[in-house]
């Protein structure tokens, strides 16, 4: 809005100056109305446009809603963040900003003032007003392709994957700090909402300056509340206490270092990403939806997400300063706790719904094949098995239960690297 006012405001200078100097075969291409048919032109674009604009806000408005009301809410920051969106209301307004700026300049003949009508600027009124109803059209069809269910899991598979990618394959050390029994300082935080990120180098530096050791004690994702610990430091090399004015110095910087606020975002947070799809899930599963099918793509993704992470080492990321010295340990979701999060809601509520269970148990196969960790085999097994005890308490014909202990057989299989062919039934 700002360059059409800069535009709406330069563009009939210009036309002062060249407008009876243009060849006639540009000319030709002009605008050649009198002022009445400037103005009339300009009138209309600017009207249509305005009203354009609202239709815009509410179909913006009413895909909210729905997303809300038949997905998640937590997935209103895909339409929010959708760059076609956004580009769809700044040209509209732009050009109803333009045209009644243009508005302004057009004059009629009054006395011994001649009359202005800047061609160039009421043509590019035209042609703002031809790209509008373009942009319009186009706005339309991704509207109706960004309301599917599928295109939204997509969206948030292939955001999760980005992240996740960004956040594991950082090159640093694996494993685990001994935390001290005494001398440990308590940093907390200072503004409560989510952990959004955390910027290492700032963190690292920290330490290094207070020649401590600390430990971020929660993950990306992690509701946080200030006057609260978030982190542990010691003093380096050494199982005594950090001085007072090192730890307030040094609490400084790690709040810094970190960001927070009352929104998750995939900014470091992958398993935003599985909560999303998992809520897509669940809300496919309630009565008022009762759409199982829905359910079990939003497993599939959720499944594909699980066995990149098979891939993964997922324990604490060791920052080292310089001299090869451990100086700060981030924690990260653990396998249980991703486990947890993407079997266990569904579980519950799928409880008497065969399919889902089918395609839970297929989840803990594919992820079972994908393990090489000898941790992530038994956490796997260990789901297996609340997985296994949620259907025997159901109430299921013959051939659902045998299918459904065929299943949890394959998956017992894959724990041992097989994968044995499907039977004919």
């Amino acid at each position: 809005m700002l360059a059409a006012i800069v535009l709406g405001v330069g563009l009939p200078g210009l036309d002062a100056r060249i407008d009876s100097r243009l060849p006639s075969n540009v000319a030709g291409y002009l605008f050649t109305g009198g002022p009445e048919a400037a103005r009339t032109v300009l009138s209309v674009v600017a009207g249509s446009l305005i009203t354009v604009t609202s239709l815009i806000f509410s179909l913006t408005v009413l895909t909210l809603q729905l997303a809300s009301s038949l997905y998640s809410p937590r997935l209103l920051r895909t339409f929010t963040g959708d760059r076609l969106v956004q580009l769809t209301l700044a040209l509209l307004l732009a050009t109803f900003t333009y045209s009644v700026t243009v508005l302004r300049t057009i004059r009629a003949s009054v006395g011994e003032i001649s009359a202005f009508v800047p061609q160039i600027s009421v043509t590019t009124a035209y042609v703002l007003q031809l790209a509008s109803v373009v942009m319009l059209v186009v706005f339309l069809a991704h509207l109706a392709r960004q309301l599917r269910v599928e295109s939204l899991m997509r969206s948030v598979h292939s955001e999760t994957t980005e992240t996740i990618r960004q956040v594991l394959d950082v090159k640093s050390a694996d494993g685990f700090l001994t935390v001290p029994e005494t001398g440990l300082a308590v940093l907390c935080v200072r503004s409560s909402g989510f952990l959004l990120s955390v910027q290492s180098k700032k963190l690292l530096a920290a330490a290094v300056e207070a020649d401590a050791v600390v430990v971020l004690d929660r993950v990306p994702g992690d509701s946080l509340i200030a006057g609260t610990p978030i982190a542990f430091a010691w003093a380096c090399g050494r199982h005594r206490p950090l001085p007072k004015e090192a730890v307030a110095r040094l609490e400084d910087r790690m709040n810094a270092a970190v960001q927070t606020g009352f929104e998750r975002t995939l900014a470091q947070d992958f398993v935003f990403g599985l909560r999303q799809l998992i809520d897509v899930a669940v809300k496919a599963l309630s009565p008022g939806i009762n759409d199982p099918t829905t359910a079990v793509h939003a497993l599939g993704h959720t499944s594909a997400l699980m066995c990149d992470l098979m891939d993964r080492d997922l324990t604490p990321c060791l920052l080292r300063d310089d001299e090869g010295q451990d100086r700060v340990m981030l924690r990260r979701p653990s396998l249980s706790m991703l486990l947890e999060l993407v079997v266990t809601e569904p579980r519950h509520f799928a409880a008497s719904v065969p399919e889902v269970l089918a395609r839970l148990f297929m989840m803990l196969r594919e992820m079972a094949w994908r393990a090489r960790r000898p941790e992530y085999l038994r956490a796997i097994g260990a789901e297996l098995g609340r997985l296994r005890a949620t259907v025997e308490r159901q109430d299921f014909d013959r051939v659902e239960r045998e299918r459904l202990d065929s299943l949890a057989t394959s998956v017992e299989e894959a724990l041992t690297g097989r994968w044995a062919p499907a039977r004919p039934s």
